[in-house]
């Protein structure tokens, strides 16, 4: 077999291998419960949430919509999703991780025909109100 045969062969074989999804495992270690984000140049109270699943801290402006998206970057610390929600608009996304409890988000896009770009402290402040298990 020449070396163009093997290097064949061991392509052939690297491709069986199904690709991974990205998992996005860095948010699925952040603490469930009441959330508060924070305009990081203003400190202005932005919104406060109850997280149950924090993959809902990456599309802030889009929280309702059926959106695609695609994982930019996908580590330990920090991740990164670029998101479409048709007739919606888009965004992009980066959280990063600072401790369990505290998270730092930049957020830009368009949403309802209108540019938006923050940077957001998110901190967890504790237990969801009574009723609201999300």
């Amino acid at each position: 077999m020449t070396k163009y045969g093997l290097a064949a062969c061991a392509l052939a074989g690297a491709s069986a291998v199904p690709a991974q999804a990205p998992s996005l495992a860095m948010l699925d270690r952040l603490e469930k419960g009441q959330w508060q984000l924070k305009g990081r140049d203003s400190d202005k109270v932005v919104q406060s949430m109850c997280v149950g699943d924090a993959r809902r801290m990456i599309q802030l402006y889009h929280p309702r919509g059926t959106c695609s998206r695609f994982v930019i970057e996908d580590g330990a610390k920090s991740v990164t999703v670029q998101y479409t929600c048709p007739g919606a608009g888009h965004g992009r996304t980066t959280i990063r991780s600072e401790t369990n409890r505290l998270v730092q988000i930049d957020t830009q896009g368009i949403a309802e025909g209108k540019p938006f770009s923050q940077a957001i402290e998110a901190r967890r402040i504790g237990a969801c109100p009574a009723g609201d298990g999300r």
